[in-house]
């Protein structure tokens, strides 16, 4: 990004991330980005959602070309808390299925699920904690201070694949998750067990409009 993405609009997504906007299905991401440019805008956040199958981790059954939703079907769609990060002005957005699952009783050290992975990007960008935040602070005003909306998208996030039984135990052994790798030991451990994440508030994914009835999401005033 330092060398090709000056001033272009960059998407930055981890491998097991799918980016969801308003029209997505209909409109290129040329269009966002348009929309974007023609409000003045420099970034766009997104919420990351924990999708997973009905029953086990190991029950996803998954081959290559497939799309993960189609057997992670599932996420949680309202236990999310939110709080401003001071110092450099960025959300801070904890829940979902691994906080229900995982951090129960240590919510505070639940993931983070907050990110802007899309950005018109300038050579002295920086991105800080992976994409969940940006300096300078303010491509990180991805949210309305008045009371409106800003356009935001979701991620789509497609980490609970029966694979992630095996590689857990390969994470737990590289200790190197951003946010102190030690801490995050007993979670690899449930997820080597094989843990059933689906329950009875789970709810069954159909689509962006569903996420912005849901409040996950924001046409922000694009029509």
């Amino acid at each position: 990004m330092l060398r090709h993405g000056h001033a272009h609009w960059c998407l930055t997504l981890d491998a097991d991330e799918i980016l969801i906007y308003p029209y997505w299905q209909t409109r290129p991401l040329q269009a966002l980005t348009g929309w974007l440019d023609g409000q003045g805008r420099t970034s766009f956040g997104a919420l990351t959602v924990d999708m997973y199958p009905k029953g086990s981790v190991s029950a996803a059954g998954h081959l290559p070309g497939d799309d993960p939703v189609d057997h992670l079907p599932f996420f949680d769609a309202g236990n999310y808390q939110v709080q401003v990060q001071p110092r450099m002005g960025n959300l801070w957005v904890q829940g979902g299925a691994r906080a229900r699952a995982f951090f129960a009783q240590t919510p505070r050290r639940a993931p983070t699920l907050n990110k802007t992975p899309l950005v018109r990007w300038h050579w002295r960008y920086a991105y800080v904690n992976s994409t969940h935040a940006v300096l300078p602070p303010h491509l990180n005003r991805v949210y309305d201070t008045e009371g409106g909306e800003l356009t935001s998208g979701v991620l789509l996030h497609t980490k609970f694949l029966p694979e992630i039984i095996t590689r857990s135990a390969e994470e737990k052994a590289r200790g190197e998750h951003f946010a102190d790798g030690a801490q995050y030991a007993a979670y690899y451990d449930r997820l080597t067990e094989d843990p059933t994440l689906h329950c009875s508030a789970s709810t069954r994914y159909t689509g962006w409009r569903q996420l912005e009835a849901l409040g996950l999401l924001s046409r922000g005033g694009w029509m």
